[in-house]
């Protein structure tokens, strides 16, 4: 609901109307020059009033202080009115330090700001600099966009850094694939993110790793980082079948329990289906993850692998290929396994990395694509206010499960 408007004060009518007569206002156009001309206007005498501050006296006063006024020197800068011309007093020991346009400030529009959200949203340095040359009428070169977005790279590499809870009960890894130039050749890079349940159950990004290559030792090496940056125990790991991770996982943390991720084991599985069996196969493969016990989840397996076969005779290998890594599910109670397979928040930030994915169809290079991802995760985060439903009764179950090793 819109804000209803206060009652206009007689003061505001007056200035007003002085405004119309100075300016003959005809047009919307009009009223964008007017305040563009008097927001320049104001700015100048603002910086002229703090020198009087800065040195002591107003000009013409006589003062024995040594240091004096030494002419001005003039400066563009850019407003959401556009841009403008303003003259900045100089004093003759160059000991003014201006605040209302502070000394090398080009911009007082908050359009570093814009541009950081533009790049959140996956527009290209282009595509922001057309945009911000329709909207506001000056040009912002694609150099000066990479210039403002690098500001962010030391709090990337902070945040990549950052000391990390002791336990995590479940955490997560999944990936999302881009395409990146590198050297004029376009590869295409997996962006992993590994997202942690904490001890009050609240969803927290543990880091952003973009890799090219999976492998033993590139999963070995992600997952010493995380116990570098602190993290002693990991209750459950779940994820996808990626190449190295089991092993990696048995020598970095040799107590977590690798559960192969429902969500993509059921998908994989539904990629041999035709369209017209999907909803009656993806039943099926309920039964199974949904079954009381191991036992009986692997009784249903077979069964499903049996009723399909004729059809897809592929479709159910990986389940007993890799079963080993599929069945720790069956020791947890329905709400356990629910926060184990339901994959919101996963989801929720690989659909947000997707839609980078639709506004640029190459990244420039993988740094230009940390940015992005990094951008995009925490407009994600800031929705993670509450904890996950029923947390109590699963921290209560996985401490009785992994005796001693939650706080």
């Amino acid at each position: 609901m819109a804000k209803r408007r206060e009652p206009m004060s007689e003061g505001k009518k007056n200035i007003i109307a002085a405004l119309l007569q100075e300016y003959d206002i005809k047009s919307a156009e009009d009223i964008q020059d007017a305040l563009k001309d008097l927001l320049g206007g104001t700015i100048q005498s603002m910086l002229e009033a703090e020198m009087d501050e800065h040195l002591g006296y107003a000009p013409y006063e006589r003062s024995e202080n040594s240091n004096s006024r030494n002419g001005k020197k003039s400066k563009t800068i850019r407003s959401k009115y556009g841009e403008m011309d303003i003259d900045v007093p100089q004093d003759r020991d160059s000991t003014f330090e201006p605040k209302i346009v502070r000394k090398r400030q080009k911009d007082i529009s908050g359009i570093e700001d814009k541009i950081i959200a533009m790049y959140a949203k996956g527009l290209t340095t282009r595509q922001i600099s057309e945009q911000i040359e329709d909207i506001y009428g000056f040009e912002v070169s694609e150099g000066m966009v990479s210039d403002i977005t690098n500001k962010l790279l030391p709090e990337i590499e902070e945040w990549q850094k950052r000391p990390l809870s002791s336990v995590y009960p479940i955490v997560f890894i999944d990936a999302v694939h881009f395409s990146v130039r590198d050297n004029g050749v376009i590869r295409k890079l997996a962006a992993y993110t590994i997202l942690g349940i904490n001890e009050e159950g609240r969803k927290e990004i543990l880091t952003i790793q973009i890799g090219e290559n999976e492998s033993s030792k590139y999963w070995l090496s992600i997952l010493n980082e995380l116990k570098n940056r602190g993290v002693k125990d990991i209750l459950v790991l779940c994820a996808d079948g990626l190449t190295g991770i089991k092993e990696s996982i048995a020598v970095a943390y040799p107590q977590t329990e690798y559960q192969r991720c429902i969500v993509h084991q059921v998908r994989n599985t539904l990629k041999y289906v035709a369209d017209k069996d999907k909803k009656a196969f993806a039943a099926d493969l309920k039964t199974i993850y949904h079954a009381p016990s191991e036992e009986a989840g692997y009784a249903n397996m077979m069964e499903v692998t049996e009723k399909w076969h004729e059809h897809y005779p592929n479709a159910m290998k990986s389940w007993a290929a890799n079963w080993d890594v599929i069945s720790p599910i069956f020791k947890f109670s329905a709400d356990v396994r629910k926060v184990i397979y339901t994959t919101n928040a996963i989801e929720s930030l690989n659909s947000t990395y997707r839609r980078l994915n639709s506004k640029r169809s190459v990244f420039p290079s993988d740094t230009a694509l940390l940015k992005a991802l990094y951008l995009a995760t925490f407009e994600v985060v800031k929705k993670w206010t509450l904890p996950i439903r029923n947390w109590g009764k699963v921290y209560g179950e996985l401490s009785i499960m992994y005796e001693g090793r939650l706080p």
